[in-house]
C-alpha cells in the first residue's frame, strides 16, 4: 500500500481533484524526457514534462508473487520527440521509466506510482505501443557463471584481455560499393584474411548512420577487395564513401581464442567437458573391456 504525502492526501479528500499522469523516461544514452497527459506542460525537478506527446498509458497492474508486471505505453509517431528512426535504432530500448500521478495545480503535490523499464516495442505505421516492465524483470536475468563450452566472456573486456584497438584487430574501411541493403564492398581492408571480422562489428564514423554500430555476419575477399555483410540492413541506407572503422570477433571457441588471439590462457568457457555423447556412451560386447576411458 502507498504512502501519500500529506498534502496530496488532503486534495485527494476534497473529493474535488486536479490530478494527472507525468512519465518520466531516461534513455540509456542519458536522454531525459517527460510526457504528461495534461494539457499544458509541467516543470518537477528541473524536467519539462511535455502535453499533447501523442504518449497515453493503460491502466497500471501489480502483484505480489513477484512476476513482472507490464503496462503499456503508446504513442504516435509523429510527436516530435519522439521519432521511428530513434526506435528503430534502438535507442528507447530497456529505458528507465518512472510514472507518478500529479497534481497539475501544484506540482509538488505528486506519488510515484511505478519504476521500469521498457521492454518490448511494436511499431506500427502511425504509432508505436511500448511495454513498460517492473523492476521484477531483473529476477529473470541470470547472475553468475555457467558451465559451458564457449567463451562467457564478451571480446575486449577486462576477464577477456584482447585490447581490440591494437592494429592487428582494428581496421578502417571506406565503402566502394553497395550489393544489398546489408552487403557492401569496402577499401582499406586489403591487409586482413578473409573472415576475420566476421561476428566483430562496425562502427559507422560518417554517412547517415554515423554513430551507430553493427554486427558483421559475413567477411570475404576476392583479389584483395573486402565484402561486409551484416546481420541486419541498418535503418538508414548505406551510402558509397561512408567510412567506419572494424573490429575483430570471436566465434566463442577455444581454438579460434589459442589461434587468433593467442589468447587461451583468458579462455572462459570450458572446452574440455564431456559432452552429451560421451555421457550416453556405454560398454558392449567385443569391445575390449580394457579399462581404458570410453
Amino acid at each position: 500500500m502507498k504512502s501519500l504525502p500529506p498534502t496530496l492526501q488532503a486534495h485527494l479528500d476534497t473529493g474535488v481533484t486536479t490530478l494527472c499522469w507525468c512519465w518520466k523516461v531516461e534513455r540509456t544514452d542519458g536522454v531525459v524526457f517527460g510526457f504528461t497527459d495534461h494539457d499544458r506542460a509541467l516543470t518537477m525537478a528541473g524536467i519539462v514534462y511535455e502535453p499533447d506527446s501523442g504518449f497515453a498509458a493503460s491502466e497500471l497492474r501489480a502483484n505480489s508473487d513477484l512476476s513482472v508486471d507490464a503496462q503499456d505505453a503508446e504513442g504516435v509517431l509523429s510527436s516530435g520527440r519522439i521519432t521511428e528512426t530513434d526506435i528503430l535504432d534502438g535507442r528507447w530500448d530497456n529505458a528507465r521509466i518512472e510514472v507518478r500521478r500529479v497534481n497539475w495545480a501544484d506540482v509538488t503535490q505528486n506519488v510515484l506510482m511505478r519504476r521500469g523499464n521498457i521492454g518490448q516495442v511494436r511499431r506500427g505505421k502511425a504509432a508505436f505501443v511500448a511495454e513498460v516492465r517492473s523492476l521484477s524483470h531483473m529476477l529473470n536475468q541470470t547472475v553468475g557463471r555457467t558451465f559451458q563450452y564457449y567463451c562467457d566472456a564478451a571480446l575486449g573486456d577486462t576477464r577477456c584481455g584482447i585490447n581490440l584497438d591494437a592494429g592487428s584487430y582494428k581496421g578502417t574501411g571506406t565503402v566502394t560499393a553497395v550489393t544489398a541493403d546489408r552487403r557492401f564492398k569496402a577499401s582499406g581492408l586489403s591487409g586482413f584474411a578473409a573472415e576475420w571480422f566476421e561476428l566483430g562489428y562496425v562502427a559507422w564514423t560518417s554517412g547517415a548512420n554515423a554513430g551507430r554500430m553493427a554486427e558483421v555476419s559475413r567477411h570475404s575477399r576476392v583479389s584483395g577487395v573486402a565484402t561486409l555483410e551484416l546481420f541486419e540492413a541498418p535503418v538508414r541506407a548505406i551510402g558509397i564513401g561512408d567510412s567506419f572503422t572494424i573490429h575483430a570477433g570471436c566465434d566463442k571457441q577455444f581454438k579460434t581464442c589459442k589461434a587468433k588471439f593467442a589468447n587461451a590462457v583468458n579462455f572462459r568457457g570450458f572446452p574440455h567437458m564431456p559432452g552429451d555423447d560421451t555421457v550416453l556412451r556405454y560398454p558392449s560386447k567385443g569391445d575390449a573391456n580394457s579399462g581404458n576411458p570410453l
